[in-house]
């Protein structure tokens, strides 16, 4: 996909008109719900998918928050036709009573108002993960309308709201009822979520179950009503809780647990707590998720750092008191004592501090400390009532410093050799003139004969090419003491000039636009697959920061007479057909060596026409799953995974 063009700043682009008119009257006062339709992103992330299922997430921790205070055990979600969303719960319901200050009901309030709710110190909650205030009322700004339904002291209250927040009906006392809870029913504007207003199943459901670990004992039921023949339901309930979650992470991506069961550890003080579950597996990759107020902090924080800092401790303290680490030994590293796990950290506090306006990190000091006394004083009392496990664990660390130790090894071999080289660029890399990284691009192509062809109808000046030869390494079953030295990715690391894994230096980037360009069949899709593995692995700031790219190149070429066209689907092959009256001559390319380097420039190479997928990262856990089961060494979660997704292939020979 190319990217959009953005026009350097000048003077004839400059509107004199309106920078000299700026003052008073220039400056707009939102009043309501109106900053919320007038900037949603700034509220819900993005008007595309994700900030649509973002809907139903805020009213559903406003639930989970109920079931914090202990007041909540059921939630229900229901996916009703046209799309609708119904959430459900049995906790105390918005109050009802009369708001003293702005003389309506609470309900009207919470709804229509933003900041308004009861997570600022009041005594509603003690604990809270929602917007503090905003997701209700970011909903119903959002929505063509809500009706929300509280059930509270043997009464059942209704109100309506329509066109983004606006009241429809009043606070209405609707009928006597033994329930008690809210209901929160709404329909999302679809010209606000101009890309879709469809509900995906599986996306709310990964949600879901995540929020069931996260709250042992909490029911979480998801319904799909929108087909009446064909409605499904799943219940999601833990009463392991963390354990549960450390359990299943481990079981769904087809790894072997190194013991029985995952070690739970939690503690207490004041108005925090912490808890932490750990099971080690077989597997040469880790998997930390942490929390806060059941908010996933993906990029870590305070509480975090205190797990990782005690955990290291903790195996060079337990190591050197039981002789497993001689004298004379390195101590072993985080990495090291990391290496095969997977944790789920989750602290609740009162004043979460988090930094940036996701919540993406956690920023109360306190935590590192807690959670490192937690961590230490209960692993160290399991290691040692628990020999046996220690062992196992212990024995997987050492492997992981004596690979560490080689790959250290053969880094320095390859430093060496590449000073003695005349060049430290690869032989198969054919560089273009231009030096900005900002401006270059590299094409990794797989095959001589095609990146001859690559190699030939480029535009020098700023693509690069590196040719690729045979199956490479599948880093999901090696460590990097084999991924150091191997022919096939090293020249990628050389070309790219950033190092890998715990070297990896972004900065030193030659190319800001890393493209794969693989044939167009099941080799191809395999070749792709092995270099995102790659990358995600060693070299994830690449696919965080949007820097890798896949080629498209078209799979038939359409012909009649003088007329051309080339096909990237059988779907436009057919309408290109039709277009030419029918009997035409159609090529298949089946590979990137079939097409010439003017057609190889024109169809997948020249910015003006060619067609790229930009490779992102929105879930790194559902990422690192998925490449677990595909990559990893067990056959049956594949089989599963293929099963269940065949569906979705497309134009690839099998």
């Amino acid at each position: 996909m190319s990217e959009e063009n953005i026009l350097p700043l000048d003077e004839e682009s400059l509107d004199t008109s309106v920078s000299e008119e700026y003052g008073a009257d220039q400056i707009q006062v939102l009043e309501g719900l109106e900053a919320v339709r007038k900037r949603p992103g700034m509220y819900i992330g993005s008007t595309g998918p994700r900030g649509l299922h973002h809907l139903v997430y805020e009213i559903v921790d406003n639930s989970i928050d109920e079931a914090l205070a202990g007041f909540c055990d059921r939630i229900e979600v229901d996916i009703l036709p046209g799309n609708v969303c119904r959430v459900r719960d049995n906790g105390r319901g918005i109050p009802v009573g009369r708001n003293e200050k702005l003389g309506i009901p609470t309900v009207t309030v919470v709804l229509t108002i933003l900041h308004a709710g009861g997570k600022f110190g009041g005594g509603g909650y003690k604990v809270a993960g929602g917007l503090h205030g905003v997701g209700s009322s970011v909903v119903n700004a959002l929505s063509t309308w809500l009706e929300a339904e509280v059930c509270q002291d043997g009464k059942r209250w209704r109100q309506r709201f329509v066109d983004g927040g606006k009241v429809d009906t009043d606070l209405l006392e609707i009928e006597d009822t033994d329930a008690r809870g809210t209901t929160i029913t709404f329909s999302p504007d679809p010209e606000i979520f101009k890309e879709t207003v469809e509900f995906d199943f599986e996306t709310l459901e990964r949600h879901l179950r995540e929020s069931a670990f996260l709250n042992a004992g909490l029911a979480i039921v998801l319904s799909d009503k929108r087909d009446p023949e064909n409605e499904h339901t799943e219940t999601y309930c833990y009463e392991g809780g963390l354990s549960s979650f450390a359990d299943y992470l481990t079981k769904v991506r087809g790894l072997s647990p190194l013991h029985d069961a995952p070690i739970h550890i939690r503690t207490s003080s004041d108005d925090k707590e912490a808890e932490v579950a750990l099971l080690y597996n077989d597997s040469y990759n880790e998997l930390i998720l942490s929390f806060a107020n059941n908010v996933h902090t993906v990029d870590g924080g305070t509480h975090e750092t205190g797990f990782k800092l005690a955990l290291t401790r903790v195996f060079n303290d337990y190591g050197t008191k039981y002789g497993i680490l001689k004298d004379g030994d390195k101590k072993l590293s985080g990495d090291d004592v990391r290496e095969g796990l997977t944790a789920i950290i989750s602290v609740k506090l009162q004043d979460a501090q988090f930094e940036g306006q996701t919540k993406g990190k956690l920023g109360n000091t306190e935590l590192t400390q807690m959670v490192s006394r937690l961590v230490y004083d209960k692993l160290m009392t399991f290691f040692e009532e628990n020999p046996a496990v220690a062992k196992a664990i212990f024995q997987k660390a050492l492997d992981a410093a004596r690979a560490r130790e080689a790959a250290r090894k053969a880094r320095d071999l390859a430093r060496r050799k590449s000073v003695l080289e005349s060049s430290s660029l690869p032989g198969k890399l054919a560089d273009c003139t231009e030096r900005d990284p900002a401006l270059t691009e590299l094409y990794i192509v797989e095959g001589d004969s095609a990146g001859g062809s690559a190699k030939a109808g480029r535009d020098r000046k700023y693509q690069a090419i590196l040719s690729l030869w045979g199956k490479m390494l599948n880093v999901e079953q090696a460590r990097l003491d084999r991924v150091i030295g191997n022919d096939k990715l090293m020249p990628v690391v050389t070309a790219l000039g950033t190092g890998l894994d715990d070297e990896f230096n972004i900065e030193k980037l030659r190319y800001h636009k890393v493209v794969i360009m693989a044939d167009a069949d099941v080799d191809g899709a395999h070749i792709r697959t092995l270099l995102l593995t790659f990358f995600f692995r060693y070299m994830r700031p690449l696919v965080e920061g949007g820097y890798i790219y896949i080629a498209q190149p078209p799979l038939f070429k359409v012909s009649k007479g003088k007329k051309s066209f080339y096909a990237f689907s059988d779907e436009e092959r057919d309408r290109y057909i039709a277009e030419l009256g029918g009997s035409c001559d159609i090529q298949r390319y089946k590979g990137l060596g079939e097409m010439d380097a003017e057609q190889l420039w024109e169809t997948t190479m020249d910015p003006e026409f060619r067609i790229m997928l930009r490779v992102t990262l929105e879930d790194a856990m559902e990422a690192d799953e998925t490449i677990t089961i595909l990559m990893g060494d067990k056959v049956e979660p594949r089989r599963n995974f293929i099963e269940t997704n065949a569906q979705y292939v497309t134009n690839l020979d099998v």
